[in-house]
């Protein structure tokens, strides 16, 4: 076992896969020369050299066409994004070419593919660069959309998703990057579509993924000095949905709390809530809640960011009054 940062890990988990499979490379805006805009790919470069670790022009619609069309042809590519609020001007090659290739070709082409990058706010970055695009993403039947919260699970699911047939859309943060956990030293994969349960809890379920996990947890800790008991479940992946830990938790809490770092209008909440009140309604002792940021595009001033991130004060307000304490 060896302490390692977020950054270290996904770097680590290209690097053995690469090691693995020589039809996997990394191609992307400054990921080679650079190592990575956030470092992620540091180190990559010497090792595996410019036909495998490929630096390209500000250009994501042409990057990541290449990258479908070489995975087509027996490639297996990771695309980088410096962020993903910059796969917008992508969308039409991920969501009409790698979503629908094997649908359209009678399961003949394979798109085994990666698309990589952070997402969501990072603090002061402005409307433009503070986006959260799982549930965009998820909408769209082909792809898999998977969202860690720690170094430890980025690993073994980017393990996993490089592996996958299917094309991957992988989320980070910039927030996460020097995040560090205690790594094996030995391989592993972690299942794509499998939730985790962080906390076992018995008065509520709190749902959430990515990096505000971190925030679930710590919330999750302080209320248990009040002796509220909060379950607390990382769904990592949100296509496809582990409905089932989900549903199950809310059978044992019966109340749920979802947070989300995204906009409350068709969002990954949204479908949870559906689903549970559909499978779960009789077990339900209070309505469904959710948290999430608030329906506008993203601030710049800091005192307004405070306010439009789920923050702390209103999570504990709202699990609290899904478990009738504050009325």
């Amino acid at each position: 076992m060896k302490r390692k940062s977020f950054r270290e890990v996904i770097a680590e988990a290209m690097s053995e896969e690469m090691r693995r499979d020589n039809t996997i490379y990394l191609m992307g805006e400054e990921v080679a020369q650079y190592n990575g805009a956030y470092k992620a790919s540091k180190g990559m470069l010497e090792e595996f050299g410019p036909k495998r670790i490929i630096d390209t022009p500000i250009s994501e619609l042409g990057f990541s066409g290449i990258g479908i069309g070489s995975a087509m042809n027996g490639c297996r590519p990771i695309i980088e994004f410096m962020t993903f609020n910059f796969s917008l001007v992508a969308m039409d090659q991920i969501i009409n070419n790698a979503a629908k290739i094997y649908y359209m070709s009678g399961g003949q082409w394979n798109i085994p593919i990666v698309f990589r990058g952070p997402t969501g706010s990072a603090g002061q970055l402005g409307a433009t660069h503070s986006q959260s695009f799982e549930s965009w993403y998820a909408s769209c039947p082909g792809l898999k959309v998977v969202i860690p919260c720690n170094p430890y699970d980025a690993k073994g699911l980017l393990k996993s998703s490089i592996r996958d047939n299917n094309p991957v859309i992988f989320m980070e943060s910039e927030q996460m990057y020097g995040d560090t956990m205690m790594i094996p030293d030995k391989e592993y994969t972690i299942p794509i579509g499998k939730a985790d349960v962080k906390k076992k809890g018995t008065d509520v379920s709190l749902v959430s993924f990515g990096k505000i996990m971190k925030i679930a947890l710590n919330i999750a800790s302080q209320l248990e000095k009040e002796n509220i008991s909060v379950e607390v479940i990382d769904i990592r992946t949100i296509r496809p949905l582990d409905y089932e830990s989900i549903l199950l938790s809310v059978i044992k809490t019966n109340r749920l709390v979802i947070l989300e770092e995204s906009w409350p209008f068709s969002s990954v909440a949204s479908e949870i809530s559906y689903f549970i009140q559909k499978k779960a309604f009789d077990y339900l002792d209070a309505p469904i809640s959710r948290v999430s940021l608030l329906d506008t595009p993203a601030p710049y001033a800091p005192n307004l960011v405070g306010n439009w991130f789920p923050n702390e004060e209103k999570i504990i307000k709202t699990i609290k009054k899904t478990l009738y304490l504050n009325i």
